[in-house]
């Protein structure tokens, strides 16, 4: 069996508030985007585990595919599994890319072997692996709150728009990220914005990332213009990093060139 889970970007991103637990609360807009792995299990004599594509640097046990299937084993009595990722999404792009491995390997091992697993106790087994893999079960655009495991469903259809995604060979810390941000409210709900068209985006929606990241990235602010030059109706990082997208109302030519040295994808929304 055979599946294929997608990326995910963030429009906007407000961080409101520091929690005692050392987290923040942060409001967000998950919106999902056609830009996929590809996870095929079998069943096998032995259990395995193969990758291939984009390098990860971690051990195949701590990859959140296979701590899906460790999960799932303590409470289902699951047969011996071959697994085979292939990555396309880039990690530490703030795409989502190994969350929605975790939701799609939980979806189909729950298909596959009946385990009777309701969308909800999907969602609550899936948070304790990371606050945005609740988000791709449903896998619809969702207004995140808390430390974005919250999930609010939105009516927000970008159909007819080009994506262009654009990551540069830069590692953003999230810590670091988060520890240069002062929480604030922000001056106009999401929610709001987000019914507004999106001609009004660029001087309404935020990511409060972008103020602690881009004075020490530069390279990745420049990607933002550069978008914008190119005539992006709205850009912005997606989450804290280190990955760039626009929203055009028309394809653009020559992309690839033009971010040489950068993962750079087009697709239609």
């Amino acid at each position: 069996m055979i599946i294929y889970p997608n990326a995910k970007i963030n429009l906007g991103l407000n961080v409101v508030a520091r929690r005692p637990d050392g987290y923040h609360d942060i409001e967000t807009i998950f919106y999902p985007i056609p830009l996929q792995d590809a996870l095929e299990v079998t069943d096998a004599q032995q259990p395995s585990f193969r990758m291939a594509g984009t390098r990860l640097d971690c051990p195949p046990e701590e990859n959140l595919v296979m701590r899906v299937v460790q999960l799932l084993e303590a409470d289902f009595n699951l047969p011996p599994l071959d697994v085979y990722l292939y990555k396309h999404i880039p990690s530490g792009a703030g795409l989502g890319g190994g969350s929605a491995d975790a939701a799609f390997m939980m979806r189909l091992l729950n298909e596959r072997f009946a385990l009777g697993m309701s969308t909800e106790q999907m969602e609550e087994r899936l948070a304790v692996l990371g606050a945005d893999c609740p988000f791709f079960v449903r896998n619809t655009p969702a207004f995140a709150t808390g430390i974005g495991n919250v999930l609010t469903p939105i009516a927000l259809e970008l159909i007819g728009w080009t994506l262009v995604l654009v990551k540069p060979d830069i590692h953003v810390s999230t810590r670091d990220a988060y520890a240069a941000i002062t929480p604030h409210q922000p001056d106009m709900p999401l929610t709001e914005i987000v019914k507004r068209p999106v001609e009004e985006w660029q001087q309404l929606m935020v990511n409060d990332f972008e103020a602690s990241v881009f004075p020490k990235y530069p390279e990745i602010a420049a990607i933002k213009d550069k978008l914008i030059d190119l005539g992006a109706t709205y850009a912005a990082m997606s989450g804290s990093g280190s990955a760039v997208y626009g929203i055009f109302a028309d394809p653009v030519e020559h992309i690839e060139e033009i971010f040489s040295g950068c993962f750079v994808r087009q697709r239609a929304l």
